[in-house]
């Protein structure tokens, strides 16, 4: 009886854990480019948005999602050069009065996009695309290379005692495991 016992709590532990797994964010749809000039990389965040996060973020909460990308070139017998290490924000804040997103990314100058969609407000926050990451003339013909990136949600720093108040902002704290893309220019 106690081996049944033990055998079905076993299930459940690792059956809850793989559920907890897969709900974890995750990065998606990595494509690594180019144009005539420059090595381009679009990528998607899929699982980002927890119905936490979404009550913070319409409470008025601004929210960050950081992007870190790096460029190697591969070398045998040594260690890899880096070429370009990047961090890329993305911002969102709810204004409650007017009841619109603000969003703004560190990747994109120029004037902050504004939408009354959440749909539209989370599609813009957890993509990338076109992004430059570097000239291609700085790229060496027939060279390894690695791009490497991954995605976290800013941890929101509170003054004084309020993250004991606030206790459900530590809870959506997250950070993507890093996604490797191996190429040859």
């Amino acid at each position: 009886m106690q081996k049944y016992i033990l055998f079905i709590l076993f299930t459940v532990i690792f059956q809850s854990q793989h559920i907890a797994l897969s709900q974890s964010p995750q990065l998606s749809n990595i494509n690594v480019t180019n144009t005539r000039d420059h090595l381009l990389i679009y990528l998607t965040v899929k699982g980002a948005f927890t119905e936490k996060i979404e009550k913070a973020i319409l409470s008025g909460v601004p929210t960050t999602f950081s992007y870190v990308i790096t460029l190697d070139k591969v070398r045998d017998l040594w260690f890899d050069q880096q070429i370009v290490d990047l961090k890329i924000t993305h911002t969102i804040r709810y204004n409650i009065i007017k009841k619109e997103f603000i969003i703004t990314r560190s990747s994109k100058k120029g004037d902050p996009i504004v939408t009354q969609s959440l749909n539209d407000a989370r599609k813009r926050l957890c993509e990338i695309d076109n992004l430059k990451i570097v000239e291609l003339s700085k790229l060496e013909k027939g060279s390894r290379y690695q791009i490497r990136a991954k995605a976290e949600l800013s941890k929101l720093t509170l003054p004084f005692y309020l993250h004991y108040i606030l206790f459900f902002l530590s809870l959506w704290d997250f950070e993507t495991d890093w996604h490797t893309v191996d190429f040859i220019y």
